[in-house]
């Protein structure tokens, strides 16, 4: 592996750790306390969309007339996200966004969408994300949670959404969370059938050839500029640090 991502690795470990025991994962021991998890979770699967197409957005060419943008290998990369990301499978084999795919899962449970949907509704009436994010019912560290990625994903260089991408937004979901899930669906299958797929898939997927992708993505953006890398680790420890402030809210 790059010695420079090992080297960021090791400098977010203590964090990343820190999330994988955070006490939010021992509450979630039944099917109510499920729902509220995903009541408040849903706001980072719902972002993280954003800063992935913002770093289509600057890798690729999205204009018209096409030209070529930046490196091949960096188009590729991100584009094979977005099509995971964007228009994966459901159970059935039908093209669904991880997002949808997780309403689709709240509702099957019972937990509630409203507020999500409100916040939706409002971008697609022509309100900024700022105002969206301040009309929502959402504690304090929701909000400053969704704040710092939009301020990543519209202002932030590509080698610092890249980074935030990869190590501050990769799924942390420790064992203890999995074997939970699993008792809560040998009690109540047909509640959450599908947020068992999701997470399975997530894992699957993400865990697994995306973060690879995403590694090699960062690399390439960074390269050999340290200054770069510097930066790139201060992003991806201050994303972690509100990720923590994000369960802290749901706990």
């Amino acid at each position: 592996m790059n010695t420079q991502i090992t080297q960021l690795q090791e400098k977010i470990n203590i964090a990343r750790a820190n999330l994988l025991a955070h006490p939010v994962y021992a509450h979630i021991n039944d099917l109510n306390g499920l729902k509220k998890f995903t009541e408040f979770h849903v706001y980072a699967v719902w972002d993280f969309m954003s800063l992935l197409k913002s770093l289509q957005i600057g890798l690729t060419c999205v204009t018209l007339p096409w030209i070529p943008v930046g490196s091949a290998n960096t188009r590729f990369l991100i584009n094979e996200i977005v099509t995971g990301e964007e228009s994966d499978v459901d159970e059935a084999g039908n093209r669904i966004s991880h997002f949808e795919l997780y309403l689709q899962a709240m509702k099957q449970m019972g937990a509630s969408t409203t507020e999500i949907l409100l916040l939706v509704d409002r971008l697609k009436a022509g309100k900024s994300i700022d105002d969206s994010i301040e009309a929502a019912n959402l504690p304090k560290n929701v909000k400053n949670f969704l704040k710092y990625t939009f301020e990543i994903a519209q202002n932030a260089p590509l080698h610092v959404k890249a980074a935030v991408f990869t190590f501050g937004r990769e799924d942390l979901i420790p064992d203890m969370f999995t074997q939970i899930l699993n008792e809560i669906y040998s009690t109540h299958p047909e509640k959450v059938s599908i947020f068992k797929y999701y997470i399975e898939r997530h894992i699957e997927v993400d865990g697994g050839h995306h973060s690879q992708l995403a590694l090699q993505m960062v690399a390439e953006l960074c390269g050999e500029d340290e200054q770069k890398w510097q930066e790139a680790t201060v992003a991806s420890l201050k994303s972690l640090e509100v990720r923590s402030e994000l369960w802290n809210a749901i706990l």
